[in-house]
């Protein structure tokens, strides 16, 4: 990680940056390999632009509306790698003019605890990010046996630091620490990842105020679906899984774009014949190709937000990527789908850079951007308002 001058308190700060989410999980291999996910999109950025049934208009990837209830011949891959790109330059001429007009940079501040490679990989791939469209970055390093009090108190500078508009502290935590007590001490206003309580309440609340962040892998999951011009009002939406990181923020979303939706988990019964009444698939459970191709509706559209290794032993590393759905059977039956690797990966730093932006605007008194503007008057913003 390159940086450019350094603070006291141990606050390394450069001229860059969803939690992601991923970075919040628990689960040290699930973030290695979200980690390996992203820098695996990012090399096939030029050669991944792989929408096979469609044709690019402006930041659009998808120039034609998708009917998830259709059964198309064709399938859409719906491409994270390209979408997020077009995101970050979006974002790169926001801050641009934030910069212009209001003499306001965006800064991100991470905080990283112990010397975790997967963890330490992650956080250098946000910067990395943050780097490359304009946010101010500020970098906070400390030895893993430190104490939760120095911890909290280290968020509590950043919180009174006008130059930094988000804060994210890099899970998990060393076992000594509780996470829920740590994360609570970062304010409402800076809440990056979007999962302070009143981030959360305001999501699923009909009406009030909009959330201030939108946790960044459901976000980007609803980019995708907005960009890629498929529709959900009116669509039966199934989300398997109910984490408080994926499953329940992105049910919410849907159900604020007018989708009526089904969350499935692991008590749930009969998943398959669920599943097969699906328009819109959103699979979040944590099971390589968990979901198989015949439970799939013809037609329908698959977001898999899994990241799973596999054994290979033709792949230099003994295994490869799948995601929570089998690809190679459900590609036959999807009408749109995302690859896995490039597909939802890519988008979880895309969108925290923007929930990053959209803190800045907040606290200069400015709207936030809103996910994606769309035409169909049928379909309201889902960051503004609530379905009425």
């Amino acid at each position: 990680m390159t940086s450019s001058s350094t603070s006291n308190n141990n606050h390394t700060v450069t001229s860059s940056m969803m939690m992601t989410i991923f970075g919040t999980s628990s689960l040290p291999k699930t973030l290695l390999l979200s980690a390996l996910s992203f820098v695996l999109s990012a090399t096939a950025a030029v050669a991944f632009q792989r929408v096979t049934s469609t044709s690019r208009s402006g930041s659009n990837p998808s120039s034609r509306c998708v009917n998830a209830s259709s059964n198309s011949p064709t399938v859409t891959i719906i491409d994270g790698t390209a979408t997020a790109a077009a995101i970050k330059t979006e974002l790169q001429h926001e801050i641009e003019f934030l910069q212009r007009e209001y003499d306001t940079v965006p800064g991100l501040a991470v905080i990283l605890v112990g010397q975790r490679v997967d963890s330490a990989t992650y956080v250098r791939m946000k910067k990395k990010t943050a780097n490359e469209i304009g946010i101010h970055s500020v970098d906070v390093d400390l030895p893993e046996d430190v104490s939760e009090e120095r911890v909290i108190s280290e968020i509590e500078i950043l919180n009174n630091d006008p130059s930094v508009h988000g804060i994210l502290v890099q899970l998990p935590l060393p076992s000594h620490m509780d996470e829920a007590t740590v994360l609570s001490k970062i304010k409402y206003e800076k809440d990056a990842d979007g999962f302070d309580p009143l981030n959360i309440g305001n999501l699923w609340l009909r009406g009030g105020d909009p959330p201030l962040a939108i946790p960044c892998t459901p976000a980007g999951c609803l980019e995708l679906l907005q960009r890629y011009d498929i529709d959900i009002s009116g669509k039966d939406c199934v989300v398997l899984g109910r984490s408080n990181i994926v499953g329940m923020p992105v049910a919410a979303l849907l159900q604020s774009c007018n989708g009526t939706v089904t969350v499935c988990h692991s008590r749930t019964k009969n998943i398959p014949d669920i599943v097969k009444r699906a328009d819109i698939v959103i699979a979040a459970i944590g099971k390589p190709e968990f979901v198989r191709g015949d439970w799939l509706k013809p037609g329908c559209v698959v977001i898999d937000v899994g990241i799973n290794d596999k054994p290979d032993p033709t792949k230099k590393r003994g295994y490869r990527l799948v995601g929570d759905v089998n690809y190679e059977e459900a590609v036959s039956k999807a009408s749109a789908i995302t690859p896995v690797p490039g597909g939802v990966g890519p988008m979880t730093i895309a969108m925290l850079m923007k929930n990053t932006v959209n803190l800045c605007r907040h606290s200069l008194g400015l709207p936030r951007m809103p996910l994606r503007t769309r035409n169909n008057s049928d379909y309201i913003n889902t960051t503004t308002t609530a379905a009425s």
